[in-house]
């Protein structure tokens, strides 16, 4: 029986400095050189992944953008991809319309991920996110909306305001608002509800033939990633929620709980 094993990144896999330890990077690597299954997922995109996880040997393609790619971290091929419908990217252009809102919007795009904003419509909020961005390469400064709305869509981003028709449309949306971009920019996360780390891990489970998936993690992006595994973990700095799901707590991301249970119950127990 092949098990594919999935770990958060962020206060799982990562301590709170955001890389992963010497420990751990060896560990993981040891265990995938052995024959081990092993991949993350992860709300990052992959250049900001690949950064973090520096030191682990990425044999296989991870989960990145909550979901929205299966991506090989080297070459950045996919092997998944959940976008949003152009039905879907209609209701959200009509509504953010009608308000005279320019959102910043993330799109693959001739072969690269892209976000993409008007300049004369950003509002103070979105102003922090791009100028912690000035020199990314996935910046693009567009002049109208059909550039706007161009390529494949996943995901866009906006300053928050009375948006309760969109969330409406449960069908479509997953959404939440969050201050980890920059403490003064409270902003809103609009995704496709297909993007979600159980998708993605399920699409990886296929690709790569295994039987079984176990899985790490710390919070309310990872609930969905719970519901498909067989076997899921929390760390020990975890949410409540997630501890009471979870097959068992292990030691915390800050104390390399991850790889302390590889290498209890795989390397020792062999």
């Amino acid at each position: 029986m092949k098990t594919l094993y999935i770990s958060d990144l962020d206060k799982t896999l990562l301590r709170s400095n955001e890389r992963v330890s010497e420990y751990t990077a060896n560990i993981i690597s040891r265990f995938v050189k052995n024959g081990g299954y092993f991949s993350y997922a992860t709300a990052r995109n992959i250049n900001s992944a690949n950064v973090v996880t520096a030191g682990i040997d990425m044999k296989f393609p991870a989960i990145c953008s909550d979901g929205v790619f299966v991506i090989d971290t080297a070459t950045e091929k996919l092997y998944g991809t959940n976008y949003f419908s152009s039905e879907e990217v209609t209701v959200v252009r009509e509504f953010l319309g009608f308000r005279k809102v320019s959102p910043i919007v993330f799109a693959y795009i001739d072969g690269k991920i892209r976000f993409s904003f008007i300049k004369e419509f950003i509002t103070p909020e979105t102003k922090f996110f791009l100028d912690k961005r000035i020199g990314d390469l996935r910046r693009r400064e567009v002049s109208n909306i059909k550039e706007l709305y161009f390529g494949d869509i996943y995901r866009f981003i906006w300053t928050p305001f009375s948006a309760d028709k969109i969330y409406e449309e449960e069908n479509f949306f997953k959404h939440f608002c969050r201050r980890d971009y920059e403490p003064q920019a409270n902003l809103c996360d609009i995704l496709p509800i297909k993007a979600t780390k159980a998708n993605a891990a399920l699409q990886l489970k296929k690709m790569l033939g295994c039987d079984k998936i176990v899985v790490f993690g710390d919070n309310e992006n990872d609930l969905s990633l719970f519901a498909v595994a067989d076997e899921k973990y929390a760390v020990s700095n975890a949410i409540p929620k997630i501890k009471e799901l979870a097959t068992a707590v292990i030691d915390s991301n800050e104390n390399d709980g991850v790889a302390k249970w590889i290498e209890k119950n795989i390397f020792e127990s062999n």
